[in-house]
């Protein structure tokens, strides 16, 4: 380990790998709100972020588990949720003012494809303007669930209730 005078130590977030403050200072410099997407095992939490002084303070919030109570009979933690939670997001987004977003992923690995980028869909086709590449987005098929669906026909009944959610989300926006 260096030692001396002129040794710094990093900020404890950045040694635990935690915070890319290089990262967040270019999205803090925007001036503009950030969707933040934060994805686990079992879900996805969206949260519309400004920064102030103060802290940070959140504006707008959903997370897939809310999706269960529209009706919604899958697992939260898969692709056609983190659509349909994004989708909530940006109708809560817009209901609540707000017309575009700076996606924030944090340290999570940006690769085609990946939940995040459902989550982006889900709130771009809510209305929000969130700019983003479209060849990240997930296939349609994978956004519809129809490859779990195609797995999962040999073991179990899978139901079809997602444009059923989408439809009741979509309603609330009216």
């Amino acid at each position: 380990m260096a030692r001396g005078p002129r040794y710094k130590v990093p900020f404890r977030r950045r040694r635990e790998g935690k915070t890319n403050y290089h990262g967040r200072l270019r999205l803090l410099v925007s001036k503009k709100p950030r969707m933040v997407v934060r994805r686990s095992n079992n879900g996805i939490t969206i949260q519309l972020v400004v920064f102030d002084n103060v802290g940070d303070i959140t504006h707008v919030s959903a997370r897939a588990n809310e999706l269960l109570k529209l009706g919604y009979e899958g697992h939260c933690g898969n692709t056609p949720a983190a659509y349909l939670t994004g989708l909530l997001f940006g109708v809560r987004a817009k209901k609540a003012g707000f017309e575009e977003a700076i996606l924030d992923i944090g340290l999570a690995t940006s690769s085609k494809g990946a939940k995040v980028y459902a989550a982006a869909k889900g709130a771009i086709d809510a209305g929000l303007h969130v700019p983003c590449s479209e060849e990240m987005f997930p296939d349609d098929s994978r956004i519809r669930g129809e490859i779990i669906a195609e797995y999962l026909e040999k073991y179990v009944d899978l139901p079809d209730n997602f444009d059923r959610v989408k439809g009741v989300i979509l309603d609330g926006a009216r």
